[in-house]
């Protein structure tokens, strides 16, 4: 019923509802499959995966177009052509525009539609071909591009007004190099003809795969039951079909390759490396996840030998700090190395091919959504929401503190966090950003939904609401800047709850049991067989 009808421009207020009921009923099911055993909510949560994507298949993309810049670098990539060369608009590219891509006359009446330049006029007959030599940047027609129907497919004359649906049609592309070649996967694969379909298939592929990522890795956990269960907090949350299917987001290849580099790390840093390194040259934002991978990693070690009485006076706290990070330089190497080296090795064929930076429009993309100093698009987009409430014009000092207190939850992650667990230091920096910065775009948010299946801290899930409630339902109000600042402050208050009930119920639990005391349970362990070594009672020594 969600992607029914396109509700984002006409009617965001009933959309609004829509998503509300299906976040109501994914609650009461995520609820419901922790009653099951692991075997049971297995084949539910895969079986549910695969049918609550297949849902975002039922529509075109109904609230973002940038499935379209999709596959429009795709298709110049296809035709030999770097896509950080060239923007959408320029006429060079002319011969790769599709009538679906880059419509003309009435059907540029419709909502998400830029003005483009027109194609040059081909040269009338008779008339003398051009004697000065073209410009290096401007490309011939390429001759391998996969022709499409006729109806689908053209050039508009010179009398025709044209326009497209990508968006930001004037500037080069933002897309790093893992996703540019995804893109060109796509494209290569597609029947000839299709438009966003086959984009939308990857999405739901990708993640149907990252719930059985999430499902391995619940076999290997202390709780297979209870992992199984969380895999659901992914599987079957509403954004998933609404973002990584119906409007085929990137995001869910960076996704899948963080959580399979999360997952890694544990037991093979480098293989974790490569993959987070392969996330990060998909889409960015993973790069916020390098400090969980890296949880614990300045902790004091306690297998160091403690030095004799007689070597002097202890260690000051420099000392300490100094060793901690002298033993912590090696781990940190096997895992940040190989990513870094994977990044570099992505963007170094385009490095190669391209005449323009590869950097393309980010630091543009930067300015215009108002991460700045100084920026006055901050206030229009309602970034900063939650420091706004503190101090108005946030976009003149939120920088430094942003980046002071990310500072701060990093040391706390590599000083305390847990090793095993690398995917909690993650979720905790990750959330920590998008409460401070506040982001517009829903999708985004997909990256903290499969933290919290890993983790299973679920008072993290009001994030992906906050960026609906400030995507789409501030539309539905005037001035609806104060429903994504209270979106964001609910969730804010929802981590901050869950993080105080957890203390009180560490604080309440039986202290653990001494050097020399015998735990309860420790005397029979269930499930050992009698006269085992769990089940005879423990000597207690007596010290010397």
């Amino acid at each position: 019923m969600t992607f029914r009808r396109d509700d984002f421009h006409t009617a965001p207020g009933t959309l609004s509802r829509w998503y509300a009921l299906a976040w109501v009923l994914f609650a009461a099911a995520a609820w419901t499959v922790r009653r099951l055993g692991a075997r049971q909510a297995a084949v539910f949560v895969l079986a549910g995966s695969a049918a609550v994507a297949a849902t975002g298949l039922l529509g075109p993309p109904r609230t973002s177009t940038d499935a379209y810049r999709y596959a429009w670098d795709g298709r110049v990539q296809a035709a030999g052509i770097s896509p950080y060369d060239h923007a959408p608009e320029d006429p060079a590219l002319a011969p790769l525009r599709d009538r679906w891509l880059f419509p003309t006359d009435s059907a540029c009446h419709g909502p998400d539609r830029a003005p483009v330049r027109p194609a040059p006029e081909p040269p009338a007959p008779g008339a003398h071909p051009r004697t000065d030599p073209a410009p290096d940047h401007a490309p011939n027609a390429p001759s391998n591009t996969r022709e499409a129907p006729d109806h689908t497919r053209g050039t508009s004359g010179p009398a025709e007004s044209q326009c497209t649906r990508l968006n930001r049609p004037a500037v080069h592309t933002i897309y790093p190099p893992v996703a540019e070649g995804y893109f060109l996967l796509v494209h290569r694969s597609a029947p000839s003809g299709s438009t966003l379909l086959p984009l939308q298939t990857g999405g739901a592929l990708l993640s149907v795969a990252t719930t059985a990522v999430l499902l391995a890795a619940a076999r290997r956990r202390p709780d297979p039951r209870l992992a199984t269960a969380r895999a659901a907090l992914w599987a079957w949350c509403p954004a998933v079909p609404v973002e990584a299917v119906n409007n085929a987001h990137v995001d869910a290849l960076g996704v899948l390759l963080t959580v399979a580099g999360l997952v890694a790390v544990p037991r093979r840093r480098a293989l974790g490396g490569v993959l987070l390194g392969a996330a990060i040259a998909a889409k960015l934002l993973p790069a916020v996840t390098l400090p969980g991978a890296l949880s614990g990693i300045l902790a004091t070690n306690p297998k160091t030998p403690k030095a004799p009485e007689n070597a002097g006076s202890p260690a000051s706290p420099s000392a300490r700090l100094r060793r901690a990070a002298a033993a912590a330089v090696r781990p940190a190497s096997a895992i940040v190395l190989p990513a870094a080296a994977v990044v570099a090795l992505g963007y170094l064929p385009y490095v190669l091919l391209s005449r323009s930076s590869v950097l393309g429009y980010l630091t543009g993309y930067v300015a215009e959504e108002g991460y700045e100093t100084g920026s006055t698009a901050a206030d229009d987009k309602n970034r900063y929401a939650l420091l706004r409430l503190l101090h108005p014009a946030p976009e003149s000092w939120a920088l430094p503190v942003v980046a002071a207190v990310l500072l701060v939850v990093v040391a706390w992650v590599l000083l305390r966090g847990d090793p095993g667990r690398p995917w909690r230091g993650a979720l905790v920096v990750t959330g920590t950003a998008f409460l401070l910065m506040t982001p517009g775009y829903p999708w985004y948010a997909l990256l903290v939904v499969a933290l919290v299946a890993l983790d299973g801290r679920w008072e993290w899930l009001g994030l992906p609401l906050a960026g609906v409630a400030q995507y789409v339902t501030a539309r539905a109000v005037d001035d609806g800047a104060w429903v994504g600042t209270l979106g964001y402050a609910v969730a804010g208050a929802a981590v901050m709850a869950g993080w105080a009930v957890r203390a009180l119920r560490a604080a309440s639990a039986p202290p653990p049991p001494g050097p020399h005391a015998e735990a309860p349970g420790d005397a029979a362990t269930p499930g050992s067989p009698p006269g085992s070594p769990a089940t005879r009672p423990r000597r207690r020594r007596v010290p010397r």
